[in-house]
């Protein structure tokens, strides 16, 4: 039911009080499809007087209003119906409280009332009454001359009880306990109205009845309650019941006028509610109950939540209120030196234990043996009154003793709590295990010991990877392991070759770096870049082979080798092991998981710029490699982390989650402080990639027969066939289907396509946005119909496309329609203003240094805010590889020599030529 937006509301009581209704008039309430139409008596102004008015009204029974009322938005109401929805919705609280008493109406009939009003209720009831606007309580009381109307206070009591008498009443109710007090059919109450009339004496009574609990202070002395009324004018204002007689007339006046009567009322309500109050009730100025253990055990449980059902505050000394005994747990840990040094380890077994403790001081196994031996609801501990809970010292002494690993104690330590038996409980770490957690938390803000730069470093770190360097070096020295996840560009791959090289003289063991085969190459002429010296094997290929593995080499495979060849991997001794692109085994059940989960290695090294890609068990999956253990079983992470983060966006769970991660995850964003500013504008990575198997073969075979057919040929037709060549050799390394004209299959037939699509879901799992160059259009188009193959939404431009076209397809790109835009070279390499990208590729080289910067330009521009990353990919060991190498060494020269393109390598010799396009080796 929807109220009317501008109609008027005033509620009519009924006998019994469910049958009061909330009369609407005004506004078009008449058009409202519930509730019967009626008439309503009120006193409204008739120009300068009151009169009563007969109006015709929708009179709204209780349960058809309430939920109109609970949706109603009361700031856009007239004043009548905001006060009325306030005060029913109040009500509501009421009886949700348990505020509810039995009684019987005028008529005799069975009837539910709100009751006992506590201080805080009757202190809300009189601002309620005072607010209510005249309208709201212009009901005329029938028969009264002069023209009386109903007090704001009574009328909203008896919508108060209205709404008590109605939500209680329900089938189920009736079908338990018989239609007295359940069912909607009235029903006389008989021979239990003297008893109602009596129990409901005093409800709005002028003061709260209170036991105010007293402890012993000195030796014979015993716990007592003492009753105590606080005025419901004056709740600041508290009396002893014995004092109450003798007060002064101006503090009874804050009582009301029957504080004596409303005192004892409450007094036998209590005495019903928990007998032992009894003896009360026989003296004259009831001053103190002496409490026996028994009754002071039943006041801390079920007979103190049965006072409070009657209205009955119950005050306990300050130092019961304040935290009391706790249970909490600890371990015992192996010696300070293994935990602080390297010969920690994760699996390590340490001693659980429970602890009991006073806020936040542990006790003794004496004093909790002296809790238990008391069998008291209280005890005087360390110079206070205790609270003890049999309960809970029986937890204590049934929890069985057990065992933990070290990597479980770490996370409770960070955490700073334990699952136990699915619960979670506070957890205090030994002083070792919580100095390691503070230095690791610690080195995660960036305050941890500064390794220097290795001398045979051919680097210079900036800031940032040289705290990266001394994050890495801390984690692996502790045992621990990590997850380095900077953004694309920020350098992981000089961080881990520095980190290799600050290990070598502590005889830390061989590096096995494990990536995907679009990497091999980039892995190996980045370790012959930045550290010359160190031996590389590449274990990859039909003669692959571990013989005579150097503790200071690195070794470099691929995720396919590691799933055929584990066995062998494992049999190494390893001292570090790095997984790059790690996202690739967040599968935790897939093979090449579980295959890189059984290599051994002291420290473990995941590099990844995305570790959240869809959802958190990515992150689970990389972090329980590095640090097994960490986050606990998958399941229980998904139970009680994963699902509350995602789906509930819970903040305790995800600041618990960020605790226990941030130590072990070193994050950095290149639009962090500090970061970005450190970059050049401009970042050139090239992307060694090898040919699949088909590639090689086919380069081979074009190569050995055009260089043939150009022995025999001279003059423009071996130009010609050198031009014809190079192009072949260049589709070839781009796609076979680029060189054979087909529309596919694509997947698994190029290194180079298998790298771009890596890059292309970092770069859109990091939400930014990249332009793809190719020099020819049907290679691009094979490259959209690949990502669009993946859900990778993309734009194409190439030299077909008309000019209005072409400026809708750019303002798209800026407004962020697709993240890839694929471009020719020569439709796409001048003119555009394409800034929303931060990433460039190059699928193919053009051969011509201005040629490509003025397709990089397209984003590397003015109006470009943020770092630029220009990508090249480069089939390793072809005639793409060693024309990189002669632009990466000279490139004056290189612009002299290649400066027009291809057309200038026509005129190599016959041998130069063969050198040129010969398959394999580093040029």
């Amino acid at each position: 039911m929807n109220m009317p937006p501008d109609g008027e509301a005033i509620f009519v009581p009924g006998d019994p009080p469910r049958a009061g209704v909330l009369a609407l008039w005004g506004g078009d309430s008449q058009s409202l499809p519930l509730g019967e139409r009626g008439t309503v008596e009120l006193v409204l102004p008739a120009g300068r007087t009151l009169r009563r008015r007969s109006l015709a009204a929708r009179l709204v029974p209780l349960a058809e209003a309430l939920p109109a009322l609970a949706d109603l938005d009361a700031s856009h109401a007239p004043p009548s119906l905001a006060a009325w929805s306030s005060a029913l919705l109040a009500g509501i609280g009421l009886v949700a409280r348990g505020r509810l008493l039995p009684a019987a109406s005028r008529s005799g009939l069975d009837a539910w009332r709100v009751g006992p009003l506590d201080a805080g209720d009757a202190v809300y009831l009189a601002a309620l009454a005072a607010a209510f606007p005249p309208r709201a309580h212009a009901l005329a009381l029938p028969g009264t001359r002069p023209l009386r109307v109903r007090t704001p206070r009574h009328l909203i009591r008896e919508a108060w009880d209205a709404v008590a008498d109605t939500l209680v009443r329900t089938a189920a109710a009736e079908l338990i306990g018989g239609p007295l007090f359940a069912g909607l059919p009235p029903v006389a109450v008989g021979g239990l109205a003297d008893w109602l009339a009596d129990a409901g004496r005093g409800i709005d009574a002028g003061g709260t009845l209170g036991l105010r609990i007293e402890l012993p202070r000195r030796s014979g002395e015993g716990p007592r309650a003492v009753p105590q009324l606080r005025s419901a004018a004056d709740p600041s204002l508290v009396v002893d019941a014995a004092e109450l007689w003798a007060a002064p007339t101006a503090v009874l006046a804050r009582f009301g006028p029957r504080a004596e009567t409303d005192l004892l009322l409450a007094l036998r309500r209590a005495a019903h509610a928990w007998p032992p109050l009894a003896p009360l009730l026989t003296e004259a100025a009831p001053a103190a109950l002496p409490l026996r253990d028994e009754e002071l055990d039943e006041l801390l449980g079920d007979g103190g939540q049965a006072l409070s059902g009657a209205g009955v505050e119950l005050l306990w000394p300050a130092e019961l209120v304040a935290e009391g005994l706790r249970l909490r747990a600890t371990a015992t840990t192996p010696t300070p030196a293994a935990v602080a040094g390297a010969g920690f380890t994760l699996e390590a077994l340490l001693e659980f234990r429970w602890q009991l403790t006073l806020g936040d001081e542990a006790l003794t196994d004496e004093e909790v043996d002296a809790l238990a031996e008391a069998k008291r609801p209280l005890v005087r501990l360390r110079g206070r009154w205790v609270r003890v809970d049999p309960a809970l010292i029986a937890r204590l002494r049934e929890r069985r003793r057990h065992r933990l690993t070290a990597i479980e104690a770490l996370a409770a330590s960070l955490t700073g709590e334990l699952a136990v038996e699915g619960e979670a409980v506070p957890f205090v770490p030994p002083e070792p295990l919580a100095d390691l957690a503070a230095r690791l938390t610690a080195g995660s803000g960036g305050a941890r010991a500064r390794v220097p730069s290795p001398p045979d470093l051919r680097a210079t770190l900036r800031p940032y990877q040289r705290r990266g360097l001394s994050w890495l070096a801390q984690m692996c020295e502790s045992g621990l392991g990590g997850c380095l996840a900077d953004d694309m560009g920020l350098g992981k791959t000089v961080q881990v070759i520095a980190l290799h090289l600050h290990r070598r003289p502590l005889a830390a063991g061989p590096t096995l770096v494990v990536c995907p085969t679009s990497l091999l190459g980039t892995w190996q002429r980045e370790l012959e870049r930045f550290a010359p010296g160190v031996p590389v094997r590449r274990y990859h290929g039909g003669g692959r082979h571990l013989q005579g593995v150097a503790p200071e080499e690195v070794v470099l495979v691929t995720y396919g080798v590691v799933r055929r060849d584990r066995e062998e991997l494992a049999g190494i001794g390893w001292g570090l092991l790095v997984a790059d692109e790690a996202q690739h085994v967040k599968n935790p059940l897939a093979r090449t998981a579980r295959e890189l989960r059984a290599i051994p290695a002291p420290a473990r090294v995941a590099l990844t710029g995305t570790p959240v890609e869809n959802r958190l068990s990515d992150l689970w999956a990389i972090l329980d490699w590095t640090t097994p253990g960490l986050l606990g079983p998958l399941e229980r992470f998904r139970r009680t982390v994963a699902v509350p983060v995602e789906r509930y966006r819970d903040p305790q769970a995800a600041a618990r989650l960020m605790r226990l991660v941030r130590p072990f995850l070193l994050r950095r964003r290149k639009s962090d402080p500090g970061i970005a500013p450190e970059l050049p504008a401009k970042t050139d990575t090239d992307h060694l990639v090898p040919l699949t198997a088909e590639q090689a073969t086919l380069y081979e075979a074009v190569a050995r027969e055009t260089l043939a057919r150009i022995r025999g040929s001279e003059g423009i037709e071996r130009r010609g066939l050198v031009l014809a060549l190079l192009t072949c050799l260049k589709q070839i390394c781009n796609h076979p289907a680029n060189y054979l004209h087909q529309s596919g299959p694509l997947a698994g037939r190029s290194g180079k396509l298998a790298a771009l699509q890596e890059l292309v879901e970092i770069i859109t799992a990091e939400d930014e946005s990249v332009l793809v160059f190719s020099q020819y259009v049907e290679m691009a188009t094979l490259i959209r119909a690949h990502l669009s193959a993946l859900g990778v939404a993309t734009l194409f431009l190439h030299g077909g496309v008309p000019a209005r076209r072409r400026e809708q397809m750019v303002a798209a790109f800026q407004a962020g329609a697709a993240p890839v835009f694929l471009l020719s070279v020569k439709a796409g390499g001048v003119g555009l203003n394409l800034t929303r990208a931060t990433h460039v590729v190059h699928y193919d080289r053009w051969w011509n240094p201005a040629v490509e910067d003025q397709a990089t330009d397209r984003a590397h521009r003015i109006g470009q805010g943020r770092p630029v990353q220009v990508h090249r990919l480069i089939d390793e060991g072809t005639v793409e590889d060693r024309i990189a190498a002669l632009l990466r060494s000279k490139r004056e020269l290189a612009e002299a020599v290649v400066g027009a393109g291809e057309a200038r390598l026509a005129d190599l010799s016959d041998a130069e030529l063969a050198e040129l396009v010969a398959l394999g080796g580093t040029p």
